[in-house]
């Protein structure tokens, strides 16, 4: 079975662990490894042959376009994952227009290709938020991959469907959740990210098995740029739990992402879409 592979493409001091403590107002005046960590990725795919989807910020965009045109010159997808992370319950609907056509405008200029997939910063569509969806359907987008349907302390919408769903009656708009695996009665995060990187790899080839097999859908799952790149400054004012959530196993976290590769058979994110769409709620 195919299932999809997906890097939120950010810098390590974009990241919602570290928004109280770095100003945004400082962002250009940090060091970018954000370039040189997606190439690092890009090799990394191109030597597994295989194809994924960039959810890419407007901000990272706008500094790097060839970057960009590398990323869809691959053979990779490029999506928005908005202009600079910031979290759409942070938005009012105009501002989340707003941000959406933003992004999308810097993305489709550095790639000349189109942009139909979305991935909210820090999977920030939630009950908070009941007209995000509809915001993404006016602006035409094919898909989100923004809902997890989970606790975290972060983010979560844990009542969601736990695959593809139509959040709207009248738009063929599918939200697509980053995998999530069953323990009994217990929904068990198991997307990515994070998770992917803590935990001992056992888990994640289990939770994508359980997904394939049990419930015969593709996994859905993400990275960071950052998470294969131990070399990157450390910030030392940010909570403890925050820098051990960031820098635990980055050292390992490519060599995973290779077997990772080898286990499992990959596509875009938009590839799976229409398929996910049809069987969707």
């Amino acid at each position: 079975m195919l299932n999809a592979l997906s890097v939120d493409v950010e810098d390590w001091f974009q990241v919602g662990a570290f928004e109280r403590t770095i100003d945004r107002a400082d962002w250009d005046r940090l060091t970018h490894r954000v370039e040189a960590n997606t190439d690092a990725v890009l090799a990394l795919f191109a030597e597994a042959g295989v194809h994924a989807t960039f959810f890419t910020l407007g901000w990272v965009a706008e500094r790097y376009p060839a970057l960009m045109r590398r990323i869809a010159d691959a053979g990779h997808e490029v999506a928005s994952h908005g202009y600079d992370h910031a979290r759409v319950f942070t938005f009012t609907p105009d501002q989340f227009r707003a941000d959406l056509a933003k992004s999308r405008a810097i993305l489709e200029d550095a790639t000349g290709r189109p942009v139909t997939g979305y991935r909210a910063p820090s999977f920030s569509i939630d009950p908070r938020t009941p007209w995000a969806h509809t915001i993404l359907a006016e602006a035409d987008y094919r898909y989100s991959s923004s809902v997890a349907p989970i606790r975290h302390d972060h983010y979560g919408w844990p009542d969601s469907p736990r695959f593809a769903w139509k959040p709207l009656p009248d738009s063929p708009l599918v939200e697509l959740p980053v995998t999530t695996a069953k323990w009994g009665s217990r929904t068990l995060a198991a997307g990515g990210g994070g998770f992917f990187r803590l935990l001992p790899y056992a888990f994640s080839r289990w939770a994508i098995r359980q997904v394939n097999e049990e419930a015969g859908r593709p996994a859905i799952i993400y990275f960071h740029p950052w998470e294969i790149d131990p070399d990157q400054p450390r910030v030392a004012g940010a909570p403890l739990r925050s820098r051990l959530r960031h820098y635990s196993n980055l050292s390992v976290m490519a060599a995973k992402l290779r077997r990772l590769t080898r286990d499992f058979a990959w596509t875009r994110v938009d590839a799976l879409a229409d398929a996910e769409a049809a069987r969707a709620p």
